[in-house]
Order: structure tokens, then C-alpha cells, then sequence
């Protein structure tokens, strides 16, 4: 195949169209038509689940958009985002293998499940929290008074990031977050904030880097610092990458995570109810909502090689991008595929991605998402939505609700 299928040669420019952020998934299903498709603008989009995990395997497709014949995609991505006449550093998560497997290491020697699992009762005591202090309002903005300071808290925490500081780095995150789409998703003025923002995060990460230099504390910044592992550790630029993908990732993608799963029980009260009876169903009921409603819509790629998929030659140097929310609605991978099933069986969603560059903050993500859900679930008196659909948020990779406000009667 040289060319789209007729009619999906645009289709990807319309899911990053912000009109289409509130229902990207009858786009999708337009997409599934053909496994691999190629848009107008050059990009090879691939939408079937089976199609999708082999790639995600596949040491031909590179995570670093800087190898693309086309220039970058993702502006965090490419590294440009830095300033003025200093090389491009991407993120570990946007390099491959070896430098990938490198840092990685790095960064799992410490945010160790120990860690992780640390977190539980503090997670317990935000969410509780948070919940009291809407006691009397009887309105919930599930966005900004919950979803956004649950897991901004606990990455402050984790990291050593002063939680006052939490208002300097919400426009910047925001930004940051908004440099993950394609470069073609965004305007000028998407750009230049994005620039600036990573600009301003990193004088500000140097200045806790030096901190935590002269006074480590008891914090995964401080072991990084530290790097006990000579042949792994970090230098100065990739510190400072690292750690502001941490930040940005460790709170975006679980605000998205938490919104979604709010809205799909709003949505299916038989779900909420049950919930509310039954807590354990918490578990599946998470992975069903990294399946049906995902934070993370998609990843772009870049062939090393010609890659063969599915009759179709994805040519060597060609930007790609994987459409794992589209995977995860793929019929000949899930029964009842639109359907939101609480308890649903085999569920191999592609929600955290998968092969070497799988979500490193999947355990934490779940960790929040299990307790806060529950807790809305259980707590809220007769929730109900005040609008249906909310509005979305621009990012069209990491997307969610700009606000969910509920409306309840009380607080159990």
C-alpha cells in the first residue's frame, strides 16, 4: 500500500483536531478498517491491538524522534525544547536502547515497589482529605479539587519537590504535557510556551538538584543525586530531563486516569453502585478504565528499518504513530470492545504500553487510582454529572477532562 484508504487519510489530523478530544473513539474505529493507514501529512498510523503490541516489541521502531527523516515529532521528544544553541537531552523514556536501558535502571533503583507501596496509607489520607474539605459544598470539581492534587502531592513527595512550590510548576506541567503531541497538533503559540516552560523547569530543578547536593533528605531526587552506581549514573542533563519527565508524568497521566474513571461510572451508575457494594472489584475495574478511557491515547515512533505490518512496508525513517487507546478497543481483541465491563476478564489493554519503554509509574498509578476511585465511590452521596460531556483539555496523546464538576448530596 502506497496510500491511504479512502477517506482515512485525514483522519489522524481529526483526533488531533480539539473539537474531536470529547469522542476520538468513532475515529479510531474508522482507522481499524485498515491496520496501517498513512496520513496525509506522512505519518503511518497503526490502530489494531495485535498490530500495535508487535511494534511495541519491535527493536525496528525507535522511541527517538530526533531518528526521524521528517524532523521530530513530540517536542519533548526531539529534545528542542531546551535553550537557545545547548543540545537537545530527551527524557529517558524518548531514547532507546543503550542509553534507554541505562537510565531506566537508574531510575527503578529508585522508585523501588518498596517505595511505592510505602505510599498506600499517605495516598489513603490525601484522598479522605480531600473529600472533607467539600463536605459542605455539595459540588465537586473531581479535576481540581482531587484528581490534580492527589497525585501532585504524592510526586512531590516521592521526588522531594517543596509541595508550596506545587503553584510554580502547574503551568509549566501543563505546557510540558501539551509538547507531547505531534508537532503538527500545535500552533506557534503552543510552541513558544512549551519552550519557555522547560526553560523555567529547569533553573528551577537546578536549584533543588544543588540543594539536595549539599543537604540530601530521604527522597528519590536525593538518590539520583547521589547515583550509587557509577557505571549508571546520571550526569547533569540527563538529571535534569529525568526529573522533570517525573514530574510532568508522575501527576498528568494519573489526573487523566482518575477523571476518566470518575466519568465512566458516572456514566454507568450499575458500575458506580456496584463499586460503592462491592470494593474489591476496584482492581479489575482500573484496568478496565486503562482500557476503555485511557490517559495516554497514543505514542509516536520512528522506523530504524522498512518495517512489514500487515501488507503494508512502513519505509525506513517514517514517523509513526500507535494508537493504544484504539488497540484497546480493537473487536478482535475484546468482546464487546465499546462496552464497559467492571469485571472484565483477559484484559490485556495497551494502557501503560508495553515492551521496554512500559509505564515505570504504572504500580504508583494504580496504587492512586484503586484508592481514590474506591473512595469516590463509596463516599459521595448520589453523584451526578453537571455536564455531559465536560470540556477537554487541548493534549490530544493525554487525554482528559479540563473539569468534571458532580453534584452531590452528601458525604458518607
Amino acid at each position: 500500500m502506497t496510500q491511504a484508504t479512502a477517506g482515512q487519510g485525514n483522519l489522524f489530523a481529526q483526533v488531533l483536531d480539539p473539537a474531536n478530544r470529547p469522542d476520538p473513539y468513532s475515529l479510531y474505529a474508522r482507522l481499524r478498517e485498515s491496520p496501517v493507514s498513512l496520513q496525509n501529512d506522512g505519518t503511518y498510523v497503526v490502530s489494531t491491538h495485535a498490530e500495535i503490541a508487535e511494534l511495541l516489541h519491535d527493536p525496528r521502531i525507535s522511541s527517538d524522534e530526533r531518528k526521524s527523516d521528517r524532523g521530530a515529532g513530540a517536542l519533548v521528544a526531539s529534545g528542542r525544547l531546551t535553550p537557545e544553541g545547548e543540545e537537545g537531552n530527551p527524557a529517558f523514556i524518548f531514547l532507546d536502547p543503550p542509553d534507554h536501558d541505562r537510565l531506566r535502571r537508574v531510575v527503578m533503583g529508585q522508585f523501588t515497589p518498596a517505595r511505592v507501596a510505602g505510599m498506600h496509607d499517605r495516598v489513603v489520607a490525601l484522598v479522605d482529605g480531600l473529600l472533607d474539605a467539600k463536605r459542605d459544598h455539595g459540588r465537586l470539581d473531581v479535576v481540581d479539587d482531587f484528581a490534580y492534587p492527589l497525585p501532585v502531592t504524592v510526586i512531590c513527595e516521592l521526588l522531594g519537590v517543596p509541595r508550596e512550590d506545587e503553584p510554580r510548576f502547574h503551568g509549566w506541567a501543563t505546557a510540558l504535557a501539551r509538547s507531547l503531541d505531534p508537532a503538527q497538533g500545535m500552533d506557534e503559540e503552543d510552541v513558544r510556551q512549551a519552550a519557555q516552560a522547560a526553560m523555567q523547569m529547569i533553573e528551577y530543578l537546578g536549584g533543588l538538584v544543588a540543594e539536595r547536593r549539599a543537604h540530601p533528605a530521604d527522597d528519590l531526587l536525593s538518590g539520583l543525586v547521589a547515583g550509587d552506581d557509577p557505571a549508571g549514573r546520571m550526569d547533569g542533563r540527563e538529571l535534569m530531563s529525568t526529573m522533570a519527565l517525573l514530574l510532568v508524568a508522575g501527576h498528568e497521566t494519573t489526573v487523566n486516569l482518575v477523571t476518566n474513571g470518575m466519568l465512566a461510572l458516572l456514566r454507568h451508575p450499575d458500575a458506580l453502585e456496584r463499586l460503592r457494594r462491592e470494593s474489591e472489584i476496584v482492581v479489575p475495574l482500573v484496568e478496565e478504565v486503562l482500557r476503555y478511557d485511557p490517559p495516554v491515547q497514543f505514542r509516536t515512533r520512528t522506523t530504524l528499518a522498512d518495517v512489514d505490518l500487515a501488507g503494508v512496508t512502513i519505509p525506513k525513517g517514517a514517523s509513526v504513530a500507535l494508537l493504544l487507546a484504539s488497540g484497546s478497543r480493537d473487536p478482535a481483541r475484546f468482546r464487546d470492545a465499546d462496552r464497559f465491563v467492571p469485571d472484565r476478564a483477559d484484559n490485556q489493554h495497551l494502557g501503560f504500553g508495553g515492551g521496554i519503554h512500559y509505564c515505570v509509574g504504572a504500580p504508583l498509578a494504580r496504587i492512586e487510582a484503586h484508592i481514590a476511585l474506591g473512595a469516590l465511590a463509596r463516599r459521595l452521596v448520589g453523584p451526578r454529572l453537571v455536564t455531559d460531556p465536560p470540556p477537554y483539555r487541548d493534549n490530544a496523546s493525554l487525554r482528559g477532562p479540563e473539569n468534571l464538576f458532580v453534584d452531590f448530596d452528601g458525604l458518607r
